[in-house]
């Protein structure tokens, strides 16, 4: 039998976890902003024992406070031990995030590199075709 206070316990700390507000557990999650569906969503990952995360764009179409908020998520992820694949256009996103890069230009792979040997205007310019 499905325990409705139970299950609003068990995603309330899931979410707290992520630093998502437990006020987005009894909303639909419709009404909820792009921001916290996208922290429900790493939650929600997390809480079935997901060991990779692949996130595809998840900060495009949020604002600033929001694109924060769900870069936070997602080092949280990251420093519990998950593994993260990020694809984005945005270098800063991706080199706060990254350790190792896959560069593609025009839909072919340009490289693979490691941050320690990458910096961030480099990996810029090589997604611009630059280098």
């Amino acid at each position: 039998m499905f325990d409705k206070r139970k299950a609003i316990a068990i995603t309330e700390g899931a979410l707290r976890d992520l630093g998502v507000s437990s006020a987005a557990v009894r909303l639909p999650i419709g009404t909820l902003s792009s921001g916290q569906r996208q922290g429900v969503a790493v939650a929600r990952a997390l809480y079935f024992g997901a060991r990779i995360l692949i996130l595809d764009e998840p900060t495009s179409a949020l604002g600033v406070k929001q694109v924060e908020r769900v870069l936070g998520y997602v080092r949280r992820a990251k420093e519990a031990g998950i593994g993260v694949i990020l694809v984005t256009h945005n270098v800063q996103h991706a080199y706060s995030i990254g350790d190792t890069f896959v560069v593609l230009f025009r839909g072919r792979s340009v490289g693979t590199f490691d941050k320690a040997n990458l910096n961030e205007m480099q990996l810029t310019k090589m997604m611009a075709g630059i280098i």
